[in-house]
């Protein structure tokens, strides 16, 4: 495992950090539902990092028998350049993405921890398909030879910084109270407004990295 690697996997996890539902749901409690915060939170917290760990694993196992059985396929010249073109395609595509304005963020429909943890779950289902930078880093992991603590390790903190900028407002909030009011406010604004800008940025970022990473064999 060397350097590199670390800092081009956690710049996919700051990528992800974009996406809008987690941190949604923690505007969402911090701004309207007081009760058993702190444990209601962390629950709901600990069930996406949970979902997103256990893809990770199962996806890492399954690439890695893929990759074992169809070693050097990418180095095919036709493979290569459907990679580039989906590259493409996303690059472009990436574009024409609107922004939902004033769309509904996610909220939990009752007190229980259950259904906090059905929120995550759920929540996790429907971004998990749009989780671009997720699968590229466990592309990366697979074709560099990490053994199963290594990538093991990373996708614990992948994960780990997924969840970050929901436990920073959650600080925060703790350490100033109702002064947090307005700004939770204009984040909650900003996640309804944005939400489709952030799946572009992602969506051209992941273009990129399939186009470039097929040059090498076109």
């Amino acid at each position: 495992m060397n350097a590199e690697l670390l800092v081009l996997i956690g710049g996919l996890a700051l990528l992800d950090t974009l996406s809008p539902s987690t941190l949604g749901v923690t505007v969402y409690l911090l701004l309207t539902d007081k009760w058993k915060l702190k444990q209601r939170l962390f629950i709901y917290l600990l069930t996406v990092a949970g979902f997103y760990f256990t893809v990770g694993v199962l996806l890492m196992l399954g690439l890695d028998y893929l990759f074992d059985t169809f070693s050097g396929i990418i180095q095919n010249r036709i493979v290569s350049w459907t990679v580039f073109i989906i590259g493409a395609i996303l690059f472009i595509v990436s574009f024409y993405i609107p922004a939902k304005k004033n769309s509904e963020l996610p909220a939990p429909k009752s007190r229980s921890i259950l259904s906090m943890v059905a929120l995550g779950i759920t929540t996790s289902i429907i971004e998990v398909g749009t989780a671009f930078p997720y699968f590229a880093a466990i592309g990366i992991m697979t074709t560099s030879s990490l053994s199963w603590v290594e990538w093991s390790a990373i996708l614990v903190g992948y994960n780990f910084i997924m969840v970050l900028p929901p436990l920073i407002l959650f600080i925060l909030y703790l350490m100033i109270g109702k002064k947090m009011q307005k700004p939770l406010e204009k984040i909650r604004l900003k996640i309804a407004e944005h939400s489709g800008s952030a799946l572009s940025w992602i969506v051209c970022i992941v273009g990129i990295i399939l186009i470039f990473n097929s040059l090498d064999y076109l």
